[in-house]
């Protein structure tokens, strides 16, 4: 009578979402695959939404998500602050600005490991180390811990201030190359600090760049529609891209079409092919001065050296 009872309280709905509201985003995702009922219960929107903003303490997150598998996963790293781009900005500039997201946790990680290589390093030369005589190997392997020790500490307070941030806005970005950034309107920069999204309202996006959808955060509190509606337009993207290409072949806009144009809209084939024309500048240069400072030169001979 007792199981019975039980059963229908779990076939209840009013229970069911009573239950499913206490749950978690992960305990939500294994909670639907029970049965098609819970399944069906555990992916409305009005269970999953809640359950993916509070462990972050959200206001609101705005949108809906092209996949039901978002809401699955309320990890930190499904969230991005929407940075617009100026000229100045770099990608190294942007690691710099938003440092202060680095993950502490390791830090203390790499300063303990450092600790005990250091700790037992001074024990061994001390010949603290359970009695034993210090040999000419053992003191070769305190002088390589101690260098062990600083690569440690060179780490936690170098690497972990400048190379992870830039090495995730290039991920989250889809990044292979600083040079990413001319083609694009804005950056997404990874979410680390989770207090950053206290009382804040995030809005769900597939950013057409990162192909990627992320929960964004706007500084201004708004996205920008004129932005949004740039990102959108071929045309636009195109404009840029030569843009990109200009820079990276310092040459002028006719060129950078010209090779844009050649290559079938490839940029990574429009610089190869910029590459080996740039190769043979030299010799024709020496074969135009020749003939600038020698009209009597033999045409057989310049052509020769262009060859």
């Amino acid at each position: 009578m007792d199981s019975h009872v039980l059963l229908e309280a779990f076939t209840c709905r009013d229970t069911l979402i009573m239950i499913l509201r206490k749950l978690g985003a992960r305990d939500l995702a294994r909670a639907s695959c029970v049965c098609k009922l819970w399944r069906d219960m555990a992916s409305g929107d009005e269970i999953v939404r809640p359950a993916f903003m509070e462990p972050w303490k959200l206001k609101d997150i705005v949108g809906k998500p092209v996949s039901g598998s978002f809401w699955r996963d309320s990890g930190i790293w499904k969230f991005a602050i929407s940075h617009k781009i100026v000229k100045v900005d770099s990608v190294a500039s942007l690691a710099v600005k938003y440092s202060v997201q680095v993950i502490e946790k390791w830090d203390w990680k790499v300063l303990a490991f450092a600790h005990c290589l250091y700790s037992f390093s001074f024990g061994l030369l001390k010949g603290e180390n359970c009695g034993v005589l210090i040999d000419r190997k053992s003191r070769e392997f305190v002088t390589h811990t101690h260098i062990l020790v600083i690569w440690c500490w060179w780490l936690t307070h170098g690497l972990m201030l400048e190379w992870l941030p830039v090495m995730d806005i290039k991920r989250i970005n889809n990044m292979t190359s600083d040079h990413g950034i001319y083609s694009r309107e804005r950056l997404l920069i990874p979410i680390i600090n989770p207090n950053l999204l206290i009382n804040e309202t995030c809005y769900i996006e597939l950013d057409t760049y990162a192909k990627r959808e992320v929960a964004v955060l706007y500084p201004e509190g708004k996205p920008d529609k004129k932005l949004m509606s740039k990102g959108s337009s071929s045309d636009h993207g195109k404009r840029r891209v030569i843009d990109s290409l200009k820079r990276s072949m310092q040459v002028d806009d006719g060129t950078a079409q010209y090779y844009w144009s050649i290559s079938n809209g490839d940029p990574r084939a429009a610089l190869t092919e910029f590459s080996a024309d740039l190769s043979q500048l030299p010799q024709f240069w020496l074969s135009f001065s020749l003939l600038c400072n020698d009209p009597r030169a033999s045409y057989a001979r310049i052509l020769q050296l262009s060859l």
